[in-house]
């Protein structure tokens, strides 16, 4: 018996299930029997309420904690996933060869590495998000098997998974769970990249009423050369509520035993090697009616959840792997010797270990919070924290690569040792699942569009003559005007943080409470056409992402203190580096959304984009060329 299968059986606590359902369109066909959605979500407002100056500390503090039993099973997991990745677990190879070996997959299914979410009824683990997240951390130490078991599990079953029926789970998850089938996530086409509404790949329904004849190309699939089970994303006529005909998304489970299903070549990518990426291809394959995964023509909504659900493990994933990279470049730092001194000796290379190690520390922070919170009963909705540890960390660990490979110079070149691979395997992030370009836009419109629904409707209440939300509104003003300094009762007799943090808090609070004006401000000035700003935008995300990262900084290291962990001094001391940091780049940034901002250059960049997109070239004349 593998030891994924004895975990299940031994294991003495069943987490908790989280699926609901609720209608949404109807196919032109009576005989398509109606199919639900997950939609029982409580509501989070962490991050959200931050863009109304806002701190929910509730939901936060104090830092989310594993049950005893939980942390038992996590104990026991661990260890045998360690050796496997220490002993069995050939990087270099892989890399090389761009292929996983068999008995390196089999080894992988052994122990239940590809179940790790699926309920323990359908054979799977049935862990939670905080022990999806941990596992992570180790395998992410091999790219391309993090990514071969991400694309299955994270998103190639999670539709099934998420709001699939109950005959679709007991037909597809157990062996799934095993490994016997691997399963992939078809969204992306040539014609449709960061814009998955724009797909072309088409689903008609058939005269017989009892299947959808499938045809369309998809591109940059994850596990698309191996999987038997994919989720595929094509469009379908429906008829919305006025009974008029419309395209929408549908998502259908495809196997690829139904046939007219072809995979093309691997590509041959820079990093991530040995995972499979390449071309998937449907011509005429006939899918039951009964593969439809949720409602016909919900399927955005589905992509867009099972892709929204899954980012947070990304930090985690990241800062295991710098982890191990830190531990391999400080040994080299403390033996490594230049002008009669050790590298670790020298200002500029202790810098790069502290980068790494405020970088690895915020990652982890902010990853097992938003774990925390999406573990709560219900089906919380933290899209929005969960993008913001994606788009922190996939850049935090581009930074510590290349700071890594600095401290290794010449070594770290050469294909002799795994830096450059960890260089080349760690661009991916801030690609794929989302480009963090596109998930900038979308954590400054979800709180900016939440926002402008709270102001909005406290505008229509004052004109009711709602005396209490006039009050409300002028005190606020009042507050601002004066410099009043905020105080959302995160310190002092009643706080929820640990007294050694109360200057950063501080910080944290002021930024609140300019960022909530500000997003006012910004609201008032661009309306709707907020959308088109961009490098607004811009600024906006990246001051929520690192008002969430203090904020999980602070929250984590006053637990540590509090109940005495081991090294919690260092804790404080990286939570206070990092939050004062912040504090002074939100300013500078929340400074440069002010109107008419001398700080604000945007302008100009638009301007020097404009040019060179418009000549398609550098214009600049050459420092050699003259008019004489």
């Amino acid at each position: 018996m593998s030891f994924g299968k004895m975990f299940v059986l031994s294991r003495s606590v069943r987490l908790g299930k989280c699926l609901a359902a609720s209608p949404v369109l109807r196919l032109a066909s009576p005989l398509l029997a109606q199919r639900c959605l997950s939609t029982s979500v409580r509501s989070l407002a962490y991050a959200k309420d931050l863009f109304l100056g806002k701190v929910n500390k509730n939901e936060v503090f104090p830092y989310p904690e594993i049950g005893n039993e939980e942390l038992e099973e996590i104990n026991q997991f661990v260890p045998p996933v360690e050796k496997f990745f220490s002993e069995d677990v050939d990087s270099k190879k892989i890399d090389e060869e761009a292929h996983i070996p068999p008995e390196t997959l089999d080894g992988l299914k052994a122990l239940g590495l590809f179940g790790i979410q699926i309920p323990e009824e359908y054979g799977g683990l049935g862990l939670s998000n905080t022990m999806y997240a941990r596992l992570g951390e180790i395998t992410s130490l091999d790219a391309a098997i993090a990514v071969t078991l991400a694309a299955h599990q994270a998103i190639g079953l999670k539709g099934i998974l998420m709001a699939g029926t109950e005959e679709q789970k007991a037909k597809y998850l157990p062996r799934l769970a095993s490994g016997e089938h691997i399963a992939a996530f078809c969204l992306t086409e040539p014609g449709s990249g960061s814009d998955a509404a724009s797909i072309q790949t088409r689903a008609k329904l058939m005269e017989d009423g009892k299947h959808f004849l499938l045809n369309g190309s998809k591109i940059w699939i994850s596990n698309g050369g191996w999987a038997d089970i994919m989720t595929v994303f094509a469009r379908t006529e429906v008829l919305d509520k006025d009974g008029q005909k419309k395209d929408k998304i549908t998502a259908f489970i495809v196997e690829k035993a139904f046939g007219g299903v072809t995979s093309g070549k691997p590509e041959d990518k820079l990093g991530i090697r040995g995972s499979n990426t390449c071309e998937v291809t449907f011509e005429d394959t006939k899918v039951p009616i009964e593969n439809v995964i949720g409602e016909v023509g919900g399927g955005f909504k589905i992509a867009m959840n099972i892709l929204n659900s899954g980012r947070f493990s990304m930090g985690s994933a990241s800062a295991g792997m710098i982890k191990k990279l830190i531990e391999m470049t400080a040994e080299y730092a403390g033996t490594r010797k230049q002008f009669n001194k050790k590298l670790a000796d020298f200002g500029m290379i202790q810098e790069k270990f502290a980068i790494m190690a405020q970088n690895v520390f915020v990652m982890e922070s902010m990853a097992y919070l938003t774990a925390g919170m999406m573990d709560r009963p219900g089906v919380p909705d933290c899209s929005v924290e969960a993008a913001m540890v994606k788009v922190f960390s996939s850049e935090g660990g581009w930074v510590c690569v290349s700071e890594a490979l600095q401290v290794l110079g010449g070594v770290g070149y050469t294909k002799n040792y795994p830096f450059e691979r960890y260089l080349r395997d760690c661009r991916i992030l801030q690609i794929f699942e989302g480009t963090n370009e596109i998930l900038r836009m979308y954590i400054a419109l979800t709180g900016m569009q939440y926002a402008g629904k709270v102001l909005t409707g406290k505008i229509k209440e004052m004109k009711k003559g709602n005396v209490g939300v006039v009050f409300e509104m002028l005190g606020n003003k009042l507050k601002g005007s004066l410099g009043r300094t905020a105080d959302f009762g995160l310190t002092g007799k009643d706080g929820v943080v640990h007294p050694s943090l109360t200057e950063s808090t501080k910080m944290l609070e002021q930024n609140v409470a300019l960022f909530g004006s500000t997003v006012e401000s910004l609201l008032y000035r661009y309306g709707k056409t907020i959308v088109d700003e961009q490098l607004v935008l811009k600024r906006v995300a990246d001051t929520l992402i690192n008002l969430y990262a203090m904020t999980a900084v602070l929250s984590r290291a006053s637990r540590s203190i509090t109940i005495g962990l081991r090294n919690h001094d260092h804790e404080v001391l990286l939570a206070n580096t990092f939050c004062k940091e912040a504090y002074f780049k939100n300013n500078y940034w929340m400074t440069q959304l002010q109107k008419n901002s001398p700080e604000n250059n945007d302008a100009n960049i638009k301007k020097i984009a404009q040019l060179v997109l418009e000549k398609r070239a550098y214009t600049c004349s050459h420092p050699l060329d003259r008019t004489y």
